[in-house]
C-alpha cells in the first residue's frame, strides 16, 4: 500500500470480537447451497446505503469540526481518529451495497490520515474534500467503481495528498 510515499504514523486498527456464535455451534464448512444463497443476498442487496454512510459522513463531519479547533495541547491521535472510524466504516461498508468507489475513496482517504503527522488545518481541508466527494458520489446514487469521472475523483484526491506531503516534506519522518 503507497500511503503517498509516507511512513505510516498508525494504522486503522480492525479488532476481531469473539465469534460467540461459532464457539456455539462448532467448527466446520458451509455447504454449496449456504454460500451460493449468502451470494446471491449479497449480490442483490436493495437496501439504500445513503442512510447508513450519511450516519458515517455525519460522524466524520463532526470529527472534522473537532480537528478545525485542533492545538497542539489536544490529543492529536484521538482528532484524527475522530475523522479515522468513519472512513473505516465506509469503507468495509461501500463494496456490501455495490458503492465500490466509496471504498476507494475511503481506502485512500484512510492512507492519507495513517500518516499525517499533525490535524493541521490544510490536511483537514483534504479531509473535506474526500467527505464531500463521498456524499456527492452517495447522494448521486453512483454505484460500481464510478466509471472515468470516479476513477478522475480518486486521482485528484491523491493528487490533493500527494501536493500536501509536497508542501510539507517534514512530515516525513
Amino acid at each position: 500500500m503507497s500511503h503517498y510515499n509516507q511512513p505510516r504514523r498508525r494504522k486503522a486498527e480492525f479488532i476481531r470480537p469473539p465469534n460467540i456464535l461459532k464457539q456455539k455451534v462448532g467448527h466446520g464448512g458451509l455447504s454449496d447451497d449456504i454460500l451460493d444463497k449468502a451470494q446471491k443476498l449479497l449480490e442483490e442487496n436493495t437496501h439504500d446505503f445513503e442512510p447508513l454512510a450519511m450516519m458515517y459522513l455525519n460522524s466524520m463531519m463532526k470529527g472534522i469540526e473537532m480537528a478545525k479547533g485542533y492545538s497542539p495541547a489536544d490529543d492529536k491521535e484521538q482528532i484524527i481518529v475522530n475523522m479515522l472510524y468513519p472512513a473505516m466504516q465506509l469503507k468495509a461498508n461501500g463494496g456490501m451495497f455495490h458503492y465500490n468507489l466509496v471504498t476507494m475513496i475511503a481506502d485512500k482517504l484512510i492512507q492519507f490520515l495513517e500518516v499525517i503527522e499533525d490535524p493541521d488545518i490544510e490536511a483537514v481541508e483534504i479531509v473535506l474534500a474526500f467527505h464531500t466527494t463521498v456524499t456527492a458520489v452517495i447522494q448521486g446514487h453512483v454505484s460500481g467503481n464510478g466509471g472515468k469521472q470516479g476513477q478522475d475523483l480518486l486521482g485528484a484526491l491523491s493528487d490533493a495528498c500527494m501536493r500536501y506531503f509536497d508542501k510539507h516534506p517534514d512530515e516525513a519522518a
